[in-house]
């Protein structure tokens, strides 16, 4: 044989063990950068100014795992992320959180989503329950419920002028009315989260306000009559005043949609966001107070799915 061509023949065999080596390498460096995943479903589009923040817990300190977004057709940025292996070993749980996209605090927001404890090299999350919303741990929403009832006490007079399929209210009605819904946390100022109200019309969804509390008013009577200080002390509102685009007042609101909602807090969209945990549709013959409508619990809203680690 040709010394020439032996040599390079040698040549040629261990670059291409060099190359399978490399290989070998570099597969193995990208699967180590890849040893925490997230299989969670009903996570929403948060908009252009936040992201999800994954958080593992270790000695009872929170360790960033990264950030991720999902678009307008849900889909990922990333669902895998490098994470140190010692630090990941020692994690005790997982914790979800929503950020400011532009973020200087290198702690979790307030905001937390969801929380799930690693049991072996798993976590599943728990899909009724938000992480931290209230001084007394954890918010359920297993036992959701809620009340409703249409009336106007906002109309020109302040008084009952045959016109009550033009208000929504979430209570029992009474003098004055009392809390309707229930089975779930009334919010801490500080907790990242506020509930809102909707009715959806012909998909449009038109805000009542946002509250954190069953026994106060909400934050809005943008669309109350006169005497909008005439409200009672329960969410709810009369739409009389200031329609949107493409939806005329007075609003009767049988046939409607009916929706509490749990908003992330700030919140920089003007739609729902994915947490429903009551919904209901007005009866079309919905009577008006005193008689009582109920909403159901959506919980099949609420995010849900594991965290594995490997």
């Amino acid at each position: 044989m040709n010394k020439k061509f032996f040599t390079a023949g040698i040549l040629a065999f261990g670059m291409l063990l060099g190359s399978c080596d490399n290989d070998d390498q570099n597969k193995s460096v990208i699967e180590s950068n890849h040893n925490l995943e997230l299989s969670i479903s009903g996570l929403a589009n948060l908009g252009d100014n936040f992201v999800y923040e994954g958080w593992v817990i270790v000695n009872g300190s929170p360790v960033s795992t990264g950030v991720f977004t999902i678009d307008g057709e849900g889909k990922w940025s990333a669902n895998s992320f490098n994470v140190d292996e010692s630090t990941l070993a020692s994690a005790t749980n997982f914790v979800l959180s929503i950020e400011p996209k532009v973020d200087t605090d290198p702690a979790p927001s307030a905001t937390k989503i969801l929380v799930a404890d690693f049991s072996g090299n798993s976590a599943t999350v728990v899909a009724t329950t938000v992480p931290g919303i209230n001084t007394n741990g954890d918010g359920e929403f297993s036992g959701a419920w809620g009340n409703y009832f249409l009336r106007t006490p906002t109309d020109e007079t302040g008084t009952n002028n045959g016109n009550d399929e033009n208000g929504i209210w979430f209570g029992t009605p009474g003098a004055p009315p009392t809390a309707g819904l229930g089975g779930m946390p009334e919010l801490e100022v500080t907790s990242g989260w506020r509930y809102e109200g909707w009715v959806v019309v012909n998909g449009t969804p038109i805000s009542t306000g946002t509250f954190t509390s069953f026994i106060k008013a909400d934050a809005s009577n943008q669309f109350s009559g006169a005497e909008a200080n005439a409200g009672p002390p329960i969410p709810g509102e009369d739409f009389f005043l200031n329609a949107p685009t493409g939806v005329v007042f007075p609003l009767d609101v049988r046939g409607k949609t009916a929706v509490i909602s749990l908003e992330p807090y700030p919140d920089n969209s003007a739609a729902p966001f994915s947490i429903k945990p009551l919904v209901g549709t007005v009866s079309d013959t919905a009577e008006f107070a005193p008689t009582v409508h109920s909403l159901t619990a959506n919980l099949s809203s609420f995010p849900a799915g594991t965290i594995t680690r490997k």
